[in-house]
């Protein structure tokens, strides 16, 4: 556009300067960690104040009953055959790899000692929980949280009923509960599927394997593996229910409550699995 002066010919208006705008901030390294750092306590605090809640309202009638007879039946009973297939093909094979490293040193005759000791301390109990307690985890993020978005949780809340009792509570007990039966479950089984490859691959007596076993498992071993299952299972409860009850976003939201239920399921799991297992060792002498 010409701009017309009273001294001199038209001039070209300068067209205006548009305002810079700043590029976007990239966080570094520092501050990323810091983030994460924080979100981690931030999940931690709602989680521990979510599980006061549940526990204090024990205390308040009327006791969920059926609310808890339902959760042993959904998170124990279905799932019974994961943990039986599981435990049997975990005890197949290791039977199968301590019988090959023992055939070497000619000491085929301490498979069944090796495989009792190792599935009464460790493998029954965690692996257990690791496989087992992903499924559970998913069903409770998954469930609690689409009655979250569609504010099913809202509705209970407005009605004055208390939605940790109602729905925290069950699960947590029925999971505290479930997790030491299907352990003691997987480890008859898993030392079954072991005693029956063993007879089967490399012709060692199931008398034999039975009696070895048994001779060489004794009370501590057994204590040193359930003693942790109850926290197991109150881990795997409190883990799904917390990241049921921040779920936002719709349906995509609950896919991704049910991821982080899972893998933070099975980091929390193996954590506490060292932790407890010290305990367990510092607390024999005192019981014992």
């Amino acid at each position: 556009m010409t701009q017309h002066t009273l001294d001199g010919p038209p001039s070209q208006a300068k067209p205006p300067k548009l305002a810079s705008i700043p590029p976007p901030h990239m966080p570094n390294a520092l501050e990323r960690f810091g983030a994460r750092f924080r979100a981690f306590f931030e999940h931690f605090g709602h989680a521990s104040r979510m599980t006061w809640g549940a526990l204090a309202s024990i205390f308040h009638r009327p006791f969920e009953f059926g609310a808890t007879m339902y959760q042993f039946e959904a998170l124990g009973v279905r799932s019974l055959s994961i943990a039986a297939i599981t435990a049997v093909f975990v005890g197949m094979v290791m039977a199968v790899q301590f019988a090959f490293g023992l055939q070497r040193f000619g000491g085929m005759e301490y498979t069944g000692r090796i495989v009792a000791i190792s599935f009464s301390r460790e493998l029954a109990p965690t692996l257990t929980a690791v496989i087992v307690g992903g499924r559970i985890a998913a069903g409770i993020a998954a469930e609690l949280g689409s009655m979250n978005v569609t504010e099913q949780i809202d509705a209970i809340r407005s009605l004055g009923a208390d939605p940790l009792k109602k729905l925290v509570l069950p699960r947590l007990l029925a999971c505290a509960i479930v997790m030491p039966l299907l352990s003691s479950f997987a480890l008859v089984l898993g030392f079954c599927g072991a005693m029956f490859i063993t007879s089967v691959e490399f012709n060692v007596p199931a008398q034999f394997f039975l009696k070895t076993a048994l001779s060489s498992v004794i009370f501590r071993d057994v204590y040193s593996g359930m003693f942790k299952t109850p926290f197991y299972g109150a881990i795997i409860a409190i883990v799904g229910c917390h990241f049921g009850l921040i779920t936002r976003g719709g349906t995509e939201g609950v896919g991704q409550s049910t991821t982080a239920a899972v893998v933070t399921t099975s980091i929390a799991v193996l954590v506490a699995d060292f932790l407890l297992t010290k305990v367990s060792f510092l607390l024999w002498p005192a019981l014992f």
